[in-house]
């Protein structure tokens, strides 16, 4: 941490009064408060996770012991602890050759098992069971790519149920063979290398009929990143990413059907297929007269579920969306069929609010809207088919009260009996039983403590309460919760939902600089509901800021409308309604300081940060923005056409940052990880190009080695000193003045996905 760095060299530092701002002895209560908060907020579960049967769950708890590991029984509610913490410990000390403290087990992913308990730790996998640690093998590590859209090529031999017969993918074409006779023939002559059958087929539930796709592929699309600094060599080294960009070409996949007892191909028409972003797998009906396919539209302004005939190879639509802004296929697509795929459950924005249909599949027409209203479906948990129920999460559904708050309902699929299960006016985190009988349910605001119950499905009755948080440490340490604040949008109707973070020493008498933490992605809403213990915001605050997060029009979660603001305007990220909430709140609060704002955010934060000095210089000020996304053409496909169009049109330069480089007046920040594929890197350089040529004044800092991240603790440092020396006009602290440690080097951090 860099805040380390401060001692015998930053003695020579001046230091103000106690009444000044962005001064050593700020940046050093900074740091003293992320230390006095850290892992002493109590009794808060984490790693929340259920038995397979039911019977019990386990999770983790922060208490003044340290890491503490509870078994609750899944019926009573019965707490116990999990596990003997000291044993493991000792064995899991033994096996990695150091001391473990036993409540500072460093396990994730906890797991109930039928006889003990599984887990990750220091880069593998652990079972303990009856007392006796066992390593089961490493962990692999994930690789994220973003351009590989193509279906297998693979070898591998497909069965039928009954296994009489298989399938095979040969010279790119398509082979049968009888696994009782052992002949093997042909059933399909014109795959080539180009143009291939894919290994992903699907076989009818009888037996007589197989299913898959043939594609065509794509020319690949490579960003190219240079590792300057490779921890196993000297040189720098060149690395590619399949990385697909909004404009590129897709592979085309085409349905293909096979007759196996006639030995032939039945044809399948393209006309409610064309012009593909993407077209799902076969899924076969259990009696094998006919299987669906899902097919999203270049655009994403069409999108239909459909069914082929297996004895003729007709295709029909069964559900068609459209719309003439975006289909939020990424966030709010919810489909489930009936086990007798006669009747299909569907998520839809058609009246302006997402909401569930109930399908009948043999007439492709709605039967009933299960929910509707001016809310908003979030999330399904479980559909129950026996008893024609649907577990699910809405927000907005009670009056008067946060429309992002998060609460759980039961309703039955023709749209009556809707059950409220989780009354308290909160911000609800639940995880249900295997069964779905019963749900701990962790509620809280972002300025209340957490409680976390144990309750009953069937109407939400609490069985017990497990845990009351204990914020004792944290009130010690003067922490202030941050103030949930309402306004109105510029419709001058609709409410924008944000939230205040003051510093420790507030002194309303001051003028406090603000500081927006930023992000105005359309995949979702953002300023947090439930008690949060991530103190950045607290710790920027610190040195004498007003911090503020805000969720403005185009964000999702709220009606269609609300959300449409963004389509082919991503430059908007609802600055109107950020600017108008912050002057109502400098309204009521003088001494919110207007003339003195900043901004950042990371990836579509950072170009939200960037945007914010480009296109509305006269409010913002100054900022600091990571990793950003500065033109939509250069970012990765499926999150940039779905929210700015295709095909790729004069939009996409109106809404570009490095189009608009010329424009900047405040001051800008850049920080980029030169190993960044999440968003290509190269978007920052050709902002930074850009703002050369337009002859600005910016600072840019390339973090070696780094990923898709803010900068590290490197880049927090920099953003930090970045406000104070432009927002308080304050020369930070002379971090060059004490030796650093080797082993205080800022270093790479993992990265995080958009």
């Amino acid at each position: 941490m860099f805040m380390r760095y401060l001692f015998i060299g930053l003695l020579c530092c001046t230091l103000t009064t106690a009444h000044a701002q962005g001064t050593l002895r700020d940046y050093q209560r900074s740091e003293t408060l992320k230390k006095q908060l850290a892992d002493r907020a109590y009794h808060i579960p984490r790693q929340i996770n259920w038995q397979e049967n039911g019977t019990s769950l386990v999770y983790m708890i922060q208490t003044t012991k340290g890491k503490e590991y509870i078994q609750v029984d899944g019926q009573t509610g019965k707490r116990s602890n999990a596990f003997d913490q000291e044993g493991l410990a000792r064995q899991l000390g033994q096996a990695l050759g150091k001391t473990i403290p036993a409540y500072q087990l460093p396990i994730q992913s906890l797991k109930r098992t039928p006889t003990g308990f599984s887990f990750d730790a220091e880069g593998s996998q652990w079972t303990y069971d009856a007392g006796q640690l066992r390593k089961k093998g490493s962990l692999s590590t994930l690789n994220r790519y973003w351009g590989d859209r193509s279906r297998g090529e693979q070898v591998r031999r497909l069965y039928t149920p009954d296994s009489s017969h298989s399938a095979i993918i040969k010279n790119y074409n398509v082979y049968i063979r009888n696994e009782r006779s052992k002949e093997e023939f042909p059933m399909s002559f014109d795959g080539s290398e180009g143009e291939y059958y894919s290994s992903d087929l699907r076989w009818s539930p009888d037996g007589t009929k197989l299913a898959g796709t043939k594609t065509r592929k794509n020319t690949p699309h490579l960003i190219y990143l240079i590792r300057s600094s490779p921890t196993d060599q000297l040189q720098p080294k060149l690395e590619t990413r399949n990385y697909l960009k909004p404009g590129d070409a897709l592979p085309i996949q085409e349905p293909v059907l096979f007759d196996i007892t006639s030995r032939k191909q039945l044809p399948i028409a393209m006309d409610l297929i064309a012009q593909q972003y993407e077209l799902s797998d076969p899924d076969w009906r259990a009696d094998s007269k006919t299987f669906t396919l899902e097919y999203n539209q270049r655009g994403h302004q069409v999108y239909r579920v459909l069914e082929v005939e297996a004895s003729t190879g007709r295709i029909r639509p069964l559900i068609e969306e459209k719309s003439k802004t975006f289909i939020d296929y990424s966030g709010k697509r919810f489909r489930h069929d009936t086990p007798d795929g006669r009747e299909i459950i569907w998520a839809s924005e058609r009246d302006g609010w997402n909401h569930l249909y109930l399908y009948d599949a043999a007439k492709a027409q709605v039967k009933n809207q299960i929910t509707k209203g001016n809310w908003v479906v979030r999330n399904v948990v479980h559909v129950d088919d026996a008893k024609r129920t649907i577990l699910f999460a809405a927000s907005g559904q009670t009056p008067d009260e946060d429309p992002y708050y998060l609460h759980y309902y039961q309703i039955n699929f023709d749209g009556k009996g809707l059950k409220a299960l989780t009354p308290e006016v909160a911000q609800h985190e639940v995880m249900f039983s295997p069964d779905f009988s019963t749900f701990v349910d962790t509620y809280s605001r972002i300025n209340q403590a957490p409680v976390t119950v144990l309750r009953k499905t069937t109407d939400g009755s609490i069985i017990t309460t497990l845990e009351k948080a204990d914020l004792t440490e944290w009130e010690k340490a003067g922490w202030k919760a941050p103030e949930p604040f309402v306004a109105k949008a510029r419709d001058q109707q609709t409410d924008i939902h944000g939230i205040i973070i003051r510093p420790t020493n507030f002194d309303p008498s001051r003028k406090y600089p603000v500081i927006e933490m930023i992000y105005a992605g359309p995949q979702s809403a953002f300023v947090p509901k439930a008690f949060s213990t991530n103190t950045a915001m607290h710790e920027l605050a610190e040195l004498g800021f007003v911090v503020v997060q805000i969720d403005g029009m185009g964000t999702s979660n709220r009606s269609k409308a609300f959300h449409d603001v963004c389509w082919k305007n991503l430059k908007d990220a609802g600055f109107p309604d950020r600017i108008l909430w912050m002057k109502a709140a400098a309204q009521k609060y003088p001494y919110l300081d207007l003339e003195r704002v900043g901004v950042y955010g990371t990836s579509a934060g950072g170009q939200n940060a960037a945007g914010a000095v480009l296109f509305q210089p006269d409010f913002y000020k100054v900022a600091v923005a990571s990793c950003g996304c500065h033109d939509n053409r250069m970012d990765k496909m499926w999150w940039n056409e779905q929210w700015m169009g295709y095909p790729i049109g004069p939009q996409y330069a109106e809404c570009s940052n490095v189009t608009h480089a010329d424009q900047l007046r405040g001051e800008l920040l850049l920080i980029v990880g030169e190993m960044d594929d999440n968003v290509d890197p190269s978007s920052t350089y050709q902002l930074a190009d850009a703002l050369i040529r337009a002859n600005k004044n910016f600072e840019l800092v390339v973090v070696p080695n780094m990923g898709h991240s803010a900068g590290g603790d490197f880049g927090e440092r920099k953003r930090r000193d970045f406000f104070v020396r432009h927002l308080l006009n304050v020369q930070p602290p002379r971090w060059n003045a004490a030796p650093v440690a080797a082993e205080e080097t800022p270093g790479k951090t993992s990265r995080s996905e958009r």
